[in-house]
C-alpha cells in the first residue's frame, strides 16, 4: 500500500511541470503502463488529475482548491507563537509578530520584554510604517509598482534624526532590505529603541508576516542587539517552513 501512495505521489509533481501522456507518466515511475493507468484513473476519481481530449493528464482542478483552502486556514499567529515565545525564553527582549492588511501593518502578536524598561505596542495598533522593521520587510515585498505607489502616497513624519526623511530615501531602504532579507529600525522611530527584524515566508515564497526583537539602549547596545540576528533569522525560517511546509531553508550564520 505505501508503495502505490508513493508512485501515486510522484504523479503529482511530474504533472505540475505540464500535461503528461500515460507513457511518460509510466517511464517516471518504472512501471507498465497498465499500473500507471490505474493510478490515474484513480487520481482522476478524486478530481486530483484530469484528462485532456488529447490524452494527455494534467493536474486537476480538485488539487487547486484543496491547497487554496489549506492556505486560508493557515493561521500564521497560532503557528507561529511556541517560537516567539522559544526566541523570547533565549533572547529576553520584546518580540513582535506583524502582517500587511489594507495598506497598513499591523502588530498581531507581542511578547514581552522580562526586563522592567518595555515597549509601548500593542496587538492590533499599526506599526510606523515608514521607520518599523516589520514594515519595510513586508512592504519590500511588495512588487515593485506597488511599493513605489505606495511610497508616493505615504507621510514621512520625523519622530528622530534618524527616521526615514523622504520616499526616496524610503524606497532606496526597501530595496537594501529586500536584497538582505532582513530590516533594522535603529533609533528611527524612538532614540532609545532599537529593532531587528525578518520575515516569514509562505509556500510560494511571499512574505506573510514579520517578526522583530527589540531593546532599549539602556538594556542593550544596537551592536549588541544586532549579534541576535542569526538567531532571529533561524526563528523566522522555522516559522516559514512549519507555515510553508517546505523544505529548511538555508539558516543565517
Amino acid at each position: 500500500m505505501s508503495q502505490t501512495v508513493d508512485r501515486a505521489l510522484t504523479i503529482l509533481p511530474l504533472l505540475a511541470q505540464g500535461p503528461a501522456d500515460l507513457g511518460q507518466v509510466a517511464a517516471r515511475l518504472d512501471v507498465h503502463k497498465s499500473t500507471a493507468l490505474r493510478l490515474l484513473r484513480t487520481l482522476h476519481e478524486h478530481g486530483l488529475v484530469f484528462r485532456q481530449q488529447d490524452g494527455r493528464y494534467r493536474l486537476g482542478a480538485r488539487l487547486f482548491a484543496l491547497a487554496q483552502e489549506a492556505v486560508e486556514n493557515l493561521d500564521v499567529r497560532e503557528i507561529a507563537h511556541p517560537h516567539l515565545l522559544a526566541l523570547h525564553e533565549e533572547c529576553g527582549h520584546t518580540v513582535h509578530l506583524a502582517v500587511y492588511e489594507e495598506r497598513e501593518v499591523l502588530y498581531i502578536d507581542k511578547v514581552e520584554s522580562r526586563y522592567p524598561v518595555r515597549m509601548y505596542s500593542r496587538i492590533g495598533k499599526p506599526v510606523a510604517i515608514t521607520v518599523a522593521a516589520v514594515a519595510k520587510l513586508l512592504l519590500a515585498d511588495l512588487p515593485e509598482a506597488e511599493r513605489r505607489a505606495l511610497a508616493e502616497r505615504l507621510d514621512f513624519p520625523l519622530y528622530t534624526p534618524r527616521s526615514t526623511p523622504n520616499a526616496a530615501a524610503f524606497l532606496k531602504e526597501l530595496a537594501a532590505v529586500r536584497e538582505q532579507g532582513w530590516a533594522t529600525d535603529l533609533g528611527g522611530h524612538e532614540e532609545s529603541i532599537n529593532c531587528i527584524g525578518a520575515p516569514i515566508r509562505g509556500a510560494d515564497g511571499r512574505a506573510v508576516a514579520a517578526m522583530s526583537v527589540s531593546a532599549p539602549n539602556v538594556v542593550v547596545t544596537a551592536d549588541e542587539l544586532l549579534t541576535l540576528l542569526p538567531l532571529l533569522r533561524r526563528t523566522a525560517n522555522a516559522i516559514s517552513r512549519e507555515y510553508s511546509g517546505n523544505a529548511p531553508t538555508k539558516e543565517a550564520s
